[in-house]
Parts: structure tokens; C-alpha cells; sequence
């Protein structure tokens, strides 16, 4: 019930619109009120690729102008039909997506984008050289109607607006799935994302095919509308620049963004274009790019984000979260008792390093590392600062590739794996620079964990709110991101490791930031987590709470494993006490 309330709102736009035109009788101003949606579309359909992932596209063209030229010289070579041609000019643009995206996305940020600015601009001249450089649609005066041919023009704002509608509700529906937060969580921390299981190459093609598919097809009516289509009017860069514009215009990354710039911008840019493009060549890329230069000074993220969050601060709550709330999680910090946890050591191998080794040129951050972490162990790994402690957790992890040397899990060999491979064998992560989805709730953030074990969205929350529950987040789980304390991002990341119920937990200084009670917080969390039955790798510098909670210490200096063994064993040790602890540690367990 809930999600067909949020199709009426589209719903009702679309006929308010198509109100109004109907009501207009200049054909121009038709003609603009249906250009409105043809680039609402084309909008929507750059902001499902850029907007969602964060991976901009100056080439959105290449896949517009592949449909409109399908349409068009479908129609002069193969009298087809328009009806047919669209949505084979679709299926077209998503092929061109999958050829594009599989090189392109080996690239990041500015070198994504000129990369993909050099698509359209390719296509150009191909078709210039072919000799197409005005391909103008053939009269059907016999079957107008099976050629898209209207002699009444309020016919194509209607099928425009059909055409928009049904993509509003497509990325509606995208955005509340797998798909759409999958692809929210890899714009706003894809290294998290991967971590989280999510694997990011995967659903970035699928952007990218679908992009490119509601791109060509909205490329092929907008042949329809004009009878007429140029290299340069479907694949110049003015044309990606609108798809960009509109959408950062209203806001990226949203549903409603890029109507909200169409509506605004291209009725002013046409009509313009109209009355002084005579005396101002080019006026509507000068509209376009003052647009994204006021964007950029006062709304960088558009229009929607703008006013939504000016409403959120007006009316968002005073009241600070209860104390009981606040301290759930502090009322059971107690430091485990040894024999709660005895044995721990030598139950099943789950973990086995073997000879692990990565080097950065002449510098060997990590050398020929090995040990074992056994079934419902808490192994704490500790050294100083450059000791390559965060390193050996890339290696386990995916996000590098050893040198050298083995990471067993469950006596299978996943070295050199990537971080989605390794989440799904049973591998959860938290980050010691902390890594939230700002713009997603405590919810949300989480449910991206539970995707790689859960078979579907309902699951996934089931799975969510559970870990949520444990960390003791369930009272604020509703609250965004961007507005946490310290502490309660640390909780966050933790549910999200745990969401997908792995086996091996790997905590990178997860105390970092906190004060002395929080730290107890988040202490009594994972201690609860161990009683679980949960197996732990922790990185921690706060060694009076890593005394009390590990069940064994693997000590690193440079790079290499100086020690391990028991706690108290560990931290009497004299190359320990030199390299790490200090004297004043001597001192601390004296006393």
C-alpha cells in the first residue's frame, strides 16, 4: 500500500501536465512542452548511471544518438515501424552500455568522464563520415499512425509523458530494491560497498546497460518528434551537457531531480533560444552553463537536496536520544571471565595465514606473515604505527594482493580474491577511517550487509534490523547517516559487518575516536558478539581493553611477526615492551 502511495505523486504530475498542454494551441510552445519530458528522461536516465554511482558521464549522447539513429534509418532502409524500431534501438543502447561500461569503469573520477566524453564524439564523425549528416524521416501518409506520425502535435507530449511517467516508476522501483541501494552504497563509499559483498564491477554494467537503454529509447521517439536528425543535434556535446545539466540542475541522485531541472530549464533555454538566438549564437549552452555554475555556488547537490535538507533542519527533533537508549549497550560491559572463553584457541582453523607478504616497490609493508585463528577466537593484532597492521587486513580482505603467500578460509585459498568474493565466504569488515552511506539511514546502511546472505529485500531488512537490535542502534535506526556521533558511526559499521552473518570478523580500531564510556559501549558489543559464537581479528591501540578481550595477541613490527601468544604472556614480553608498549606499560602492570 505504501509504495502505490508513492506512485501517485508522478501519477499526478503527469496528468496536471498533460492538462496544461492540452490546453496549449501555438505549436512551438507544443512543441517545447514535449521536449519537457523527452529530456526528463534522458535525464533520468544519466542520473540512474551518475547520479546513483557517482560516476559522471559526459557521453551520455553516444547511447541517444545510437537511438536515434536506429529509428531513423530504420525506418529509410527497412520500413519498420517506429513501435518496433524504439525498443530495439533500447535493446541496442544497452548493448552499447555493456561494450562501453566493461573498459570504462576500469577507470575513476575525472578519467571515468573524459573517457566517456570520447564516445560521442567518436560516433560523430563515423556517421558524418558515412555520409549521414542529415537524415530526414520519410512522410507515411498512407499509415501515419503505425509511423508515429500525428497530425495533431499534443499526441507526442502525451506519449512523452507516458514515456516519463513509466521511468519515474522504473527508477522508483530501482530505488527502493537491491539495485538502487547497491548502487547509492557504491557512490558514496565503494570501497565499503565492495567490503559489504557488494560486487561493484557487476552492478555498475547493469547502470550502465539499463542507462543506456532508456537513453536510446528516449533517443529514437525524440527522432519521431523532429523527423529529422544530425550527428551533431544527437551526439554533440551540447546533448550530453542537458542530460548532465538537468539532472544536477535538480538534483542528482533523486527521482524527481531531473524533471525539476526540465520543467525550469528547458522552456527557458528554447524560449530563449527563440527570441535571441539570432543575436546570441548558442544562448541555450550559456543557459545550461550558468545553470551548473549557480548549481555549484549554491546548491551543489541541486535543487531537491537543497530544499530537503533546509526541511529536515526545520523540522527535525531537538530531543537527544534517551539515556536508557544511550547506555543498552553499556550496562552489560563486563570483561569476559577466562573461563567463558577457555579453549577457544584450540578449536577448528578457520583462518590460516601462510607466508604472507606485500611490498609497495622497495618497501615491505607486510613480510612472510603467518599464523591461525581457530573457531570463536579473538585474536588481537597489535604494533606500532606503520607496523602494517591495516595492510595484512587489505590482504585478507581482497583490497590488495599479496606478494607472496596464502589466506586460507576454511582450508580454501582466497588470496588475491576481491573483497565481494571474500565477503560472501564468510568475511565481514570495518574500517579504521570510519566508511557510512552518509545519505542513507542507520537502516539502510546496514541492509547493504545483510544483501550478501539474504535471498531478498524483505529478508535483508529482517536481517538488518537484527543486527541493528544487537548493536543496541534499534531506537535511532530511522536517523541519516551524515547526522552521528562518532560512537554510533562505530556501531553502524559494526551491524553492517554483521548483518551478513559472517564467520571472521576483522575490526580495524574500532575504539578510534571514542571516549573511555563509549569505548566500554562498544567493548561490551563485541565481547556480546564473541559469547555469540562470532570469531574475531581485532587492530586496537586502547590495550587496556584489548587485555581483557582477546584471547591471544599476534604482534607485528615492520612489517613482521615479533611475537604471539596469551595476553599476559604478550605484554611481558621485552621486544614487545620496547618496540610498542614502552616503559610506562612496565609500570601500569606493576601496579
Amino acid at each position: 500500500m505504501l509504495r502505490m502511495r508513492s506512485f501517485l505523486p508522478p501519477l499526478l504530475f503527469t496528468l496536471a501536465y498533460a492538462g496544461v498542454s492540452l490546453g496549449v494551441t501555438n505549436s512551438y510552445y507544443q512543441l517545447i512542452l514535449t521536449l519537457v519530458p523527452v529530456w526528463a528522461v534522458f535525464g533520468l536516465s544519466w542520473n540512474l548511471l551518475s547520479g546513483y554511482t557517482g560516476l559522471i558521464s559526459f557521453g551520455h549522447a553516444a547511447f541517444f544518438g545510437i537511438g536515434a539513429y536506429a529509428t531513423a534509418l530504420g525506418q529509410i532502409y527497412f520500413n519498420i515501424s517506429p513501435w518496433l524500431l524504439i525498443p530495439i534501438a533500447a535493446m541496442l543502447g544497452g548493448i552499447a552500455g555493456l561494450l562501453i561500461g566493461f573498459p570504462t569503469f576500469r577507470l575513476q573520477g575525472h578519467y571515468f568522464a573524459l573517457a566517456m566524453l570520447a564516445y560521442p564524439l567518436a560516433i560523430l564523425y563515423v556517421f558524418e563520415w558515412l555520409g549521414f549528416q542529415e537524415v530526414t524521416l520519410p512522410i507515411k501518409r498512407d499509415a501515419p499512425i503505425a509511423y508515429m506520425q500525428f497530425a495533431d502535435p499534443h499526441i507526442y507530449t502525451l506519449l512523452g509523458l507516458a514515456i516519463m511517467l513509466a521511468t519515474i516508476v522504473l527508477t522508483q522501483v530501482i530505488e527502493r530494491s537491491r539495485f538502487g541501494i547497491a548502487l547509492l552504497a557504491i557512490k558514496q563509499n565503494e570501497a565499503a560497498a565492495e567490503a559489504a559483498g557488494i560486487n561493484t564491477l557487476a552492478w555498475k554494467l547493469r547502470a550502465i546497460m539499463l542507462s543506456g537503454a532508456i537513453a536510446a529509447a528516449i533517443g529514437g521517439f525524440y527522432a519521431q518528434v523532429l523527423l529529422v536528425v544530425t550527428p551533431q543535434s544527437v551526439f554533440g556535446m551540447l546533448v550530453s551537457a542537458q542530460a548532465l545539466t538537468v539532472a544536477m540542475f535538480g538534483g542528482v541522485g533523486t527521482v524527481w531531480g531531473p524533471v525539476i531541472g526540465s520543467v525550469i530549464l528547458i522552456p527557458l533555454a528554447e524560449i530563449l533560444h527563440a527570441e535571441a538566438g539570432a543575436r546570441i549564437p548558442g544562448i541555450q549552452g550559456v543557459i545550461f552553463g550558468l545553470a551548473i555554475v549557480c548549481v555549484i555556488l549554491l546548491a551543489p547537490e541541486g535543487l531537491f537536496w537543497k530544499l530537503r535538507d533546509l526541511l529536515r533542519k526545520r523540522t527535525a527533533s531537538k530531543a537527544t536520544v534517551s539515556d536508557a537508549t544511550e547506555t543498552a549497550a553499556a550496562a552489560n560491559v563486563t570483561a569476559l571471565k577466562p573461563a567463558a572463553r577457555q579453549g577457544a584457541a584450540t578449536g577448528q582453523v578457520v583462518l590460516e595465514v601462510r607466508n604472507l607478504s606485500r611490498s609497495f616497490g622497495g618497501l615491505k609493508a607486510v613480510q612472510d606473515v603467518s599464523f591461525r585463528l581457530h573457531k570463536n577466537e579473538i585474536l588481537g593484532i597489535i604494533g606500532p604505527n606503520g607496523a602494517g597492521k591495516t595492510t595484512l587486513f587489505n590482504l585478507l580482505n581482497g583490497f590488495l594482493k599479496p606478494s607472496q603467500g596464502e589466506v586460507l578460509i576454511d582450508g580454501r585459498d582466497m588470496s588475491g580474491q576481491r573483497p565481494h568474493v571474500i565477503c560472501e565466504a564468510g568475511v565481514g569488515r570495518t574500517f579504521q577511517v570510519m566508511r557510512p552511506f552518509l545519505r542513507m539511514s542507520i537502516l539502510d546502511n546496514v541492509v547493504v550487509g545483510a544483501y550478501v546472505r539474504a535471498r531478498s529485500d524483505e529478508e535483508a531488512r529482517k536481517m538488518a534490523a537484527d543486527a541493528v537490535v544487537r548493536v543496541g542502534l534499534s531506537a535511532v535506526a530511522d536517523r541519516i547517516a551524515g547526522e552521528l556521533s562518532t560512537k554510533e558511526l562505530r556501531l553502524m559499521e559494526l551491524a553492517r559487518a554483521i548483518a551478513g552473518r559472517p564467520r571472521i570478523l576483522l575490526l580495524d580500531e574500532t575504539l578510534a575516536g571514542l571516549g573511555h564510556s563509549e569505548a566500554d559501549e562498544v567493548v561490551a558489543v563485541i565481547q556480546q558478539l564473541a559469547r555469540d559464537g562470532m570469531t574475531i581479528a581485532i587492530i586496537e591501540h586502547t590495550m587496556q581493553a584489548m587485555v581483557r578481550l582477546v584471547d591471544s595477541f599476534l604482534v607485528l613490527d615492520h612489517g613482521a611477526v615479533i611475537t604471539e601468544g596469551l595476553p599476559e604472556v604478550v605484554t611481558r614480553d621485552s621486544r614487545v615492551i620496547e618496540a610498542y608498549l614502552g616503559k610506562k606499560w612496565v609500570g601500569h602492570v606493576a601496579n
